[in-house]
């Protein structure tokens, strides 16, 4: 059973005319493979300047003959749609009750597991951006609605990360402690360059995967701090 994963973007870009910063694109890009074959992925909240710009990559990233990135060229991609309105105004327009919806909550009881993808909920909800460092409890505005929580232990994830974890409990039905994780990975580019990443992210046995081009954003990004 493929799930809708849902991002409730809860940055403040309503006033940035550049709308979302590049390394949001990448990990928002990146769900679209790791949500899997038939799933759809929403992201809600979005200003008007992030809503076009998302559309606008996913409409390239749709089309096989524009791709964005070598290492993306053979992913199978799934449905994404960029909106401005709210989850809870998607919800109503979609006639999905809240406690269908899973809220994806580091303070939740429960541990999300694999009887969660039972069919029990429709929707798993995410509060983006989750990689912040130190966490802020942004989740709690969706808390506050009422929604079923679970969530996904103990270490901070990025976004994608997340969803990709998620996917795997619910519709792979794999444990959470069956997951293969690595914890605040060093990025290194060179002998004497290198960059930790102060989050969770599952690995692929190598190192941790990472969104198409997103190595290459935090070289830049890296090289760009040491111009004067």
């Amino acid at each position: 059973m493929a799930f809708s994963y849902v991002i409730e973007h809860m940055e403040e870009d309503e006033d940035s005319q550049k709308s979302i910063p590049r390394w949001v694109e990448l990990e928002y890009m990146h769900m679209r493979t790791l949500a899997g074959p038939g799933a759809t992925v929403h992201f809600t909240h979005l200003s008007p300047a992030s809503c076009s710009t998302l559309s606008t990559l996913f409409a390239q990233n749709g089309d096989s003959s524009t791709v964005l990135f070598e290492e993306d060229k053979n992913l199978p991609r799934t449905q994404a749609c960029a909106h401005t309105k709210s989850v809870t105004q998607l919800m109503e327009e979609k006639g999905v009750p809240i406690e269908r919806v899973c809220l994806l909550d580091p303070k939740a009881e429960k541990e999300l597991s694999p009887e969660d993808g039972d069919g029990r909920f429709e929707w798993f909800l995410f509060g983006g951006i989750l990689g912040d460092d130190p966490p802020r409890d942004r989740t709690g505005e969706l808390r506050e609605l009422g929604f079923p929580g679970r969530r996904l232990g103990p270490v901070q994830m990025t976004t994608d990360t997340a969803l990709g974890v998620t996917k795997l409990v619910a519709q792979d039905q794999k444990p959470l402690e069956k997951i293969p994780y690595i914890d605040f990975p060093t990025i290194v580019f060179n002998p004497k360059e290198s960059v930790e990443m102060p989050f969770r992210y599952i690995s692929d046995g190598k190192g941790p995967i990472l969104p198409p081009g997103m190595r290459e954003h935090l070289r830049e990004d890296l090289n760009q701090s040491f111009v004067f």
